[in-house]
């Protein structure tokens, strides 16, 4: 394990080709972008991560480490985005989500340049046209449940924008610069996802942090295992039928439940291990997907 770890070659973007390739999808693929972080002692582990959206799960795709604490630079997103370019067009990127820390006048141009469109979350102080976001919500009238404002201007991009309040009373305002005005905050909700995503990978699944790992090469080759062990879970979980609570929703997640059964499979001889495995093949669909490698 320690030899693995040391010097394994393994990258992200051999394991992001992999997933692409075992999650087909015949349309264009909504992409979500956020940060993770944790401490060991006084060493901060600060993971940039890209997730691809599939049959309502997020799913890791990409990754940069980065080098400090805190939030990301513009110049590190785009090297990440361009390292996604590399792998799909981007015709084939539909939406990509971010929350308020991915904003600023040279990140969005970089996403319009590169031809990828984005629903990102705003500060109150961004300006729209010539007004503040906070200004725009000032002029939301008692009783109205939010305000939508098409064609403005925000970081030198013409978008949609609502702007409204959530139950706790603090200011959300959603911009994009595809799709209709009307759907943008439910479109929007998929934007959590991805913290589905970091639950599963931490706290509620594997544990990531209780590694004890600080060295940027061997996180992102533990990352990259768990890249395909999470994407297997998934797979193995869309099979699976599970029940529904009162509300409707599902009981357990696709990951849980996928995690569950190849935890079942693997600690006996079970019949059906050579069908888990066999997910893990490109050909178990009958429509596969191409990739631009």
């Amino acid at each position: 394990m320690e030899r693995f770890f040391d010097r394994h070659p393994i990258q992200p973007a051999y394991v992001a080709r992999v997933v692409l390739t075992l999650l087909p999808s015949a349309q264009s693929r909504e992409f979500i972008l956020d940060r993770t972080n944790w401490k060991y002692g006084q060493t901060d582990v600060n993971v940039l991560l890209l997730a691809v959206i599939w049959r309502g799960v997020a799913i890791p795709l990409l990754y940069e480490l980065l080098p400090h604490g805190g939030g990301s630079h513009t110049e590190i997103r785009h090297t990440l985005m361009d390292d996604a370019l590399c792998l799909l067009s981007a015709a084939d990127i539909r939406v990509l989500y971010a929350d308020r820390e991915f904003v600023g006048y040279d990140w969005i141009q970089g996403l319009a340049h590169r031809g990828i469109p984005i629903c990102v979350r705003l500060r109150r102080d961004t300006l729209m046209d010539d007004w503040t976001a906070k200004d725009w919500l000032s002029r939301l009238q008692t009783g109205c449940a939010g305000l939508l404002v098409e064609d403005t201007v925000v970081y030198g991009q013409p978008m949609h924008v609502v702007l409204t309040y959530t139950r706790d009373g603090e200011a959300l305002i959603i911009a994009s610069n595809v799709g209709a005005v009307t759907t943008i905050q439910t479109r929007y909700q998929r934007r959590f996802l991805i913290e589905c995503l970091f639950r599963a990978l931490k706290s509620k699944g594997f544990q990531l942090e209780a590694t004890h790992m600080t060295l940027h090469d061997h996180v992102e080759r533990l990352l990259c295992l768990l890249t395909l062990t999470y994407t297997w879970c998934v797979l193995v979980g869309v099979t699976l039928d599970c029940p529904k609570k009162a509300h409707g929703r599902r009981a357990w997640s696709v990951v849980k439940m996928g995690l569950r059964e190849l935890v079942r499979s693997l600690g006996r001889d079970s019949a059906h291990l050579g069908d888990l495995i066999a997910l893990l093949m490109p050909y178990h669909t009958n429509s596969p997907e191409s990739v631009g490698y």
